[in-house]
C-alpha cells in the first residue's frame, strides 16, 4: 500500500512539474548615430600670405586628422562657412572683404585611423551651404580626415591688406556637419 501512495504521489508531482513553455519577443535596435569631432589642437586655423609668390600662387594649410567621425551606417559630411565673405577685422580703411568661394576645401583620408571605402571631394568651394566633401556607404567608427584649407593665387587679395603694423585679418566660422545617408 505504501507503494502504491508513493507511486500515486509521485505521479501526481510528476504532472505538476510537467515543462511549462511561453515566449518572449526580442529586439535588437539600432538607433542612428553620428558624431564629427574638430580637432581639438586645430580649433583655429591661419593660412599666412607673406611672400609675394604666396599672392601669386595661393596658399594653403593641410590639417592632418582635422576631423574624427563614427557613424552608424552610411553618411555624408558637408560644410559650410558662416556667411558668403570672410569678414575683415579691421576698422578703418577696410578695403572690403574676401568671398568665401576663393577658399577651397580638399578633404582626403587621415594619416591614422583613416577612413577607408568614402568618397572625398576635392576643391570644394567654401560657401553658406552646405557643400559634401566626404560620403560613405558604410559605417565608421573614430576615424579621420584630413582637411586642406586652400586660399587663392592670381593675387586675388592683392588689394585686400590695410597698412597697418600687424597683418589684415579675415574670419569666417567653418562649420562641419555629418548627416545619415
Amino acid at each position: 500500500m505504501k507503494k502504491v501512495v508513493i507511486a500515486s504521489l509521485m505521479m501526481l508531482i510528476g504532472i505538476a512539474a510537467e515543462a511549462q513553455t511561453d515566449n518572449a519577443t526580442l529586439n535588437v535596435r539600432l538607433n542612428p548615430i553620428q558624431t564629427l569631432v574638430v580637432n581639438s589642437q586645430q580649433k583655429t586655423v591661419n593660412i599666412d600670405y607673406t611672400t609675394k609668390d604666396h599672392y601669386k600662387d595661393g596658399v594653403s594649410s593641410k590639417q592632418a586628422n582635422h576631423l574624427n567621425i563614427f557613424s552608424t551606417g552610411g553618411f555624408e559630411v558637408k560644410v559650410k562657412s558662416g556667411g558668403s565673405e570672410l569678414i575683415n577685422q579691421g576698422t578703418a580703411g577696410s578695403n572690403g572683404n574676401i568671398a568665401a568661394s576663393t577658399i577651397k576645401i580638399i578633404a582626403t583620408q587621415g594619416t591614422q585611423d583613416a577612413l577607408t571605402d568614402a568618397d572625398y571631394k576635392q576643391n570644394v568651394e567654401l560657401s553658406a551651404t552646405d557643400g559634401i566633401i566626404v560620403s560613405s556607404t558604410k559605417g565608421a567608427r573614430d576615424k579621420n580626415i584630413d582637411i586642406e584649407y586652400k586660399a587663392a593665387g592670381n593675387d586675388a587679395y592683392l588689394d585686400k591688406y590695410v597698412a597697418s603694423s600687424t597683418a589684415t585679418t579675415f574670419t569666417t566660422t567653418v562649420t562641419y556637419t555629418i548627416y545619415a545617408k
